[in-house]
């Protein structure tokens, strides 16, 4: 490892650990600098890239890495610039990580680069634990809402369809078929930290996933091109399975023979479809809306 001491002027982070039994011990940025891209660091961070750590997820920026820490997900370290951290700009962040007791490690620029995935390296990159989620933690509300995305093959796309997913309040997102990796560097970058927050589960089939919301009550609605009941005309109030196909192909045939219900979204000529994470949108506020006014009416 090629390694240069820490300047004069770097901030300091380093505290006593506290003496009382229990308190965790605080762990800051690391007072040499990694500079060698042959160092062990660089591999670990390109096989979370690529998807070859196991469980571990890369988290790109300082967004993604402060909505882990305020989610409680489990981060297994930090690397981070020493320019960043001489401008002040993350040290908060770092602070909020030592008190976890996150290993942070100092790297120079031509590191970063090599272990940001990004085009334009963050000042900041980690690694952490995928959060475990339980499927039954998808239908947790009395009146769930779950997002099935099949065969969705763009990361920025999973990743839209989970962000647009907890903002217009749905009860989780499976992945299922051939869809991208919803814990991805890409599509966690899409997701905006909303894959660290709401229930999302990957790799299931997705006729297993249709027959667990079966199970828990759904009523199975599918998105087609064409040749469904109007998006305006359908039911969306009660528990609901929205089943949502990938780009081009839409739900493959079998899948969508197993729905209760089929609905198209009008669209003008000679627009023919939408993308997978605007179809969700669409899909969700419209459930939304029909489910407030149906409590309303019962009120």
């Amino acid at each position: 490892m090629t390694a240069a001491k820490a300047g004069p002027g770097r901030q300091s982070y380093h505290s006593a650990p506290g003496a009382t039994t229990g308190t965790p011990v605080l762990r800051y940025p690391s007072r040499v600098t990694i500079t060698s891209r042959q160092n062990p660091l660089v591999a670990r961070f390109r096989d979370a890239a690529r998807g070859e750590a196991g469980a571990a997820m890369l988290l790109d920026g300082a967004h993604l890495v402060g909505d882990a820490v305020s989610a409680g997900v489990a981060l297994q370290i930090a690397a981070v610039t020493p320019s960043a951290l001489e401008s002040g700009e993350l040290q908060t962040l770092v602070s909020a990580l030592g008190q976890q007791g996150v290993e942070v490690t100092l790297v120079s620029a031509q590191v970063m680069d090599a272990i940001s995935p990004v085009r334009s390296p963050s000042a900041i990159v980690a690694l952490a634990e995928r959060p475990e989620t339980a499927r039954a933690q998808l239908y947790r509300r009395a009146s769930p809402v779950v997002v099935v995305a099949v065969d969705v093959q763009d990361p920025g796309n999973v990743g839209a369809i989970v962000r647009v997913a907890e903002a217009a309040g749905a009860t989780g997102v499976v992945a299922a078929g051939a869809s991208a990796n919803p814990f991805g560097w890409k599509a966690l970058r899409g997701s905006m930290g909303s894959a660290l927050r709401l229930p999302v589960v990957a790799g299931v089939d997705a006729q297993d996933a249709v027959g667990e919301a079966r199970r828990h009550g759904c009523r199975i609605v599918a998105t087609v091109p064409r040749d469904g009941r109007r998006l305006f005309d359908a039911d969306l109030t009660g528990p609901l399975a929205l089943l949502v196909g990938g780009e081009g192909r839409g739900l493959p045939p079998d899948i969508v023979a197993l729905a209760d219900e089929r609905m198209t979204i009008p669209m003008q000529a000679p627009v023919e479809s939408l993308n997978a994470a605007v179809t969700v949108a669409v899909l969700l506020y419209e459930a939304g809306r029909q489910q407030a006014a149906a409590a309303g009416k019962r009120h």
